[in-house]
């Protein structure tokens, strides 16, 4: 459902000809989908920012290709380089990119660009309704689910905290590690704390122990995995079970 859904979003940023009257991306005509492939085959390739997982988005990538016969041309970053750069490319007049795929923050901001395009799916009623933002500019392609994650020769499962006060324990000091840019997260976690005494938490856990500030979510989870960073709080946890089960030394709750 996830990949068809994408591929039709695809479709339906990259059919810039396929309908004379009505933007395509809007048309919803019982031949929508001929409409979309005849377009987009009439421009041959599709140019995609993304911040996913190589091999995740690479797997996409490659299905839409065999199926439609349409070149996807990728661009990976962060989502913040992403960002960057289809904004960047915008002001100065270069619309390379046609679709975009990243984290819903850098999305939400792309609209507030003036940047994107809103697209009628009759897919969208596939997704979780979360997935759907009211302009219709972007939708979510992914779930990121946050965990804390643990090297099991290093931590020992009766050690890890109950809560994040926990963190500010001195068996901690030095073994902390967080990803750059995961304001999401911390958004998330203020919401269930309460701001100032989230603030406080985190304060006081940084001055006790300190935390290790890493870039990219795989990174930081294979520096678990190597020991250098013990445990992690900020790692997909979907990243951290797939190295569980080629048999690294890492667990995550």
């Amino acid at each position: 459902m996830l990949v068809r859904t994408f591929l039709a979003l695809l479709l339906g940023a990259l059919a810039t000809g396929a309908v004379a009257q009505v933007n395509p991306a809007l048309y919803e005509g019982a031949d929508r989908l001929e409409r979309l492939i005849a377009g987009a085959k009439k421009d041959g390739e599709l140019n995609l920012y993304t911040s996913a997982q190589a091999d995740d988005i690479g797997a996409v990538a490659k299905a839409f290709e065999q199926k439609y016969g349409v070149k996807v041309n990728m661009w990976r970053a962060g989502s913040e380089k992403v960002l960057q750069r289809a904004v960047t490319e915008a002001r100065g007049g270069r619309f390379t990119v046609d679709v975009v795929e990243t984290n819903g923050p850098e999305m939400e901001m792309l609209h507030r660009e003036q940047l994107a395009q809103r697209v009628k799916s009759p897919h969208l009623a596939d997704l979780i309704p979360a997935a759907i933002r009211p302009h219709g500019e972007w939708v979510g392609t992914r779930l990121n689910v946050f965990a804390l994650a643990y090297n099991t020769r290093l931590v020992r499962k009766q050690d890890l905290p109950k809560s994040y006060e926990d963190l500010a324990h001195p068996r901690w000091k030095g073994k902390l590690g967080i990803e750059a840019d995961d304001a999401d997260w911390l958004a998330g976690v203020f919401a269930q704390l309460g701001e100032a005494r989230g603030v406080r938490i985190f304060r006081e856990i940084v001055a006790a122990n300190g935390i290790s500030v890493r870039r990219g979510h795989t990174l930081l989870t294979q520096l678990v995995v190597s020991g250098e960073v013990p445990l992690a709080l900020t790692v997909y946890n979907y990243k951290a079970e797939q190295l569980k089960a080629q048999g690294a030394p890492i667990e995550w709750f």
